[in-house]
């Protein structure tokens, strides 16, 4: 089973909002509860839907600073650093780029003291730039367009 057009219009469903009963969807793309749940199933099992989350605000958890930071890894620093990177609550996002710098990272902070402390935990693996966010511009879309 792959992504066939109905597999395509459920995921379309789940996209839009997860907590949505299978009944909901079958009404939506023409199928069963039963086999919305069925193929639900099925693509989980394939790593099609890797799961489902709850979106959480920093700012009302407490974390008033977001910050986009780039690291240049030095010699031989780059693998450890991958590794530490997991530990970090900070990091929401990481990706490895190319370029210039290795890293990038998105992350979310208290206040400048936490930032400070926090980019002085990089030193040790590389040269960073930090870029403050200011405000988004578009929300975070997990839509995979299909």
């Amino acid at each position: 089973m792959g992504l066939d057009d109905l597999n395509a219009k459920i995921l379309k469903c789940l996209q839009k909002n997860a907590r949505q009963s299978n009944a909901e969807i079958g009404r939506q793309v023409g199928i069963s509860s039963p086999a919305v749940s069925e193929r639900i199933k099925k693509m989980e099992d394939l790593g099609i839907i890797e799961g489902y989350k709850a979106a959480v605000s920093p700012f009302e958890m407490g974390y008033q600073l977001k910050a986009i930071i780039t690291l240049r890894a030095f010699m031989g620093k780059l693998k450890p650093f991958l590794e530490k990177v997991k530990m970090y609550d900070e990091v929401i996002n990481c990706y490895r780029i190319t370029g210039d710098e290795n890293i990038v990272m998105e992350v979310v902070l208290k206040n400048q003291k936490h930032l400070e402390a926090f980019i002085d935990q990089l030193i040790t693996y590389g040269e960073s730039k930090t870029q403050i966010v200011l405000s988004r511009v578009i929300k975070q879309k997990e839509i995979i367009p299909i």
